[in-house]
């Protein structure tokens, strides 16, 4: 089977419910090659979960080879800002870099850190949740999904509330890179994003250094191990990918996961009678229409998948969403079921590369979540939203709701 006659990222019908290709992806076979992106495709649970521990693939293939020796063409001059702003994060180092950064961060990262952010977290839900009380209403994305963690993580890395309305477009823009083949100006918009961004964080840093808060920046200045410091490259990068990594998914798991509530009636009608089920609910909701579909990984050495050869220098896309959907791993996958014991979503991902900030991710859900479920039980949808264009990072534009 040809992937193109079921995988379609560009197309907004795919976009809206790519559920159903999945399906047919992974009954044709365990890997299938993609020509428009010349990587291949992986929708399978258990080739997807192994593959994010396999350290023969990496997310970069920098640390062993040039892009010459590897195959590839360097990316244009002009797009430089982007891609060292994305090269010097953990999401896209492999060790030892990313052994050093990773330990470095997590040592001003912790579940303790988490632990104590949750009074802030909470009180910051109940505020946007007022607001959208207040009104009787309105875009429950632009009012409370979108600006909670942003404050958050603007609150955690002590960026002034009067400059935090920057963030998010700044990401939005960085953001638009990791889409399939993404276009000039999606390029171009990333790369002044990223030199904007960059600098605002340097002189942010700077000041911090001989004004230290109680804050993450300061305790990413003061983070060291064995003589080993973060440079200033890298805390400017762990400063934006802890923004993007940690809002993006979060606004759309809010979306998406309240849109999946107003269509199943049955199951918000349980989670509102029973509200210990909300920790259970935000994993299921993750799984259930999930936030980041695909994950690239560069094949540094010959791998194979269900006997398919894929030589080095090759891609491969693993599709979570098609993981997740997978009733090789999940009963009625295609349900949606708040009670579900046995969840092993990759959502959060795998392996070395695990999302650092899944606590935070937790956290700031329950407790939107939560706000919304006690203080607006009878919360409704005025208008089935739409969905944005990306599929890679996949959300709806809106959710009109009254309360």
């Amino acid at each position: 089977m040809e992937a193109t006659a079921v995988f379609d990222p560009w197309s907004p019908e795919f976009v809206a419910d790519p559920y159903p290709g999945f399906a047919r992806l992974r009954e044709a076979g365990p890997v299938h090659w993609f020509e428009p992106s010349r990587q291949w495709l992986v929708p399978r649970h258990a080739d997807v979960r192994a593959l994010l521990r396999d350290r023969r693939l990496g997310r970069t293939y920098l640390h062993r080879f040039s892009h010459e020796e590897f195959g590839r063409t360097p990316p244009p001059p002009e797009h430089e800002p982007f891609h060292v702003l994305n090269g010097h994060g953990l999401l896209d180092l492999e060790p030892p870099d990313h052994t050093r950064i990773r330990r470095l961060v997590s040592t001003a990262f912790t579940p303790r850190t988490v632990e104590e952010l949750a009074p802030t977290v909470r009180r910051l839900a109940r505020e946007r949740v007022d607001a959208l009380l207040a009104e009787g209403g309105g875009d429950l994305m632009a009012t409370v999904a979108e600006p909670l963690p942003v404050a958050v993580i603007g609150e955690m890395l002590g960026i002034p509330a009067a400059d935090r309305g920057l963030l998010r477009p700044w990401s939005a823009d960085i953001c638009r890179m990791y889409e399939l083949n993404p276009d000039e100006e999606s390029a171009r918009r990333a790369v002044r994003a990223s030199v904007e961004f960059s600098d605002y964080l340097r002189g942010l840093i700077a000041h911090r250094r001989t004004h230290p808060g109680d804050d993450l920046i300061s305790a990413l200045i003061a983070a060291h191990d064995e003589g080993n410091r973060l440079t200033g490259q890298e805390m400017v990068s762990t400063c934006v990918l802890l923004l993007n990594a940690g809002h993006e998914a979060t606004v759309k798991t809010v979306g998406n996961g309240w849109w999946a509530l107003f269509r199943d009636p049955g199951q918000l009608a349980a989670l509102r009678a029973d509200h210990t089920l909300l920790p259970g609910a935000v994993e299921e909701l993750m799984r259930y229409d999930t936030p980041l579909q695909l994950f690239e990984r560069w094949v540094l050495d010959d791998i194979e998948i269900g006997g398919t050869r894929i030589p080095r220098g090759s891609e491969v896309a693993l599709l979570f969403g098609s993981a997740n959907h997978d009733p090789a791993a999940f009963a009625a996958p295609d349900r949606l079921d708040l009670t579900r014991a046995d969840n092993p979503h990759v959502s959060l991902g795998a392996g070395i590369h695990y999302c650092l900030g899944a606590p935070l991710a937790r956290l700031e859900l329950a407790a939107v979540f939560g706000e919304l479920l006690r203080r607006a039980p009878r919360m409704r949808l005025l208008a089935e939203p739409e969905r944005e264009g990306g599929f890679v990072m996949r959300g709806v534009r809106g959710l009109l709701v009254e309360c």
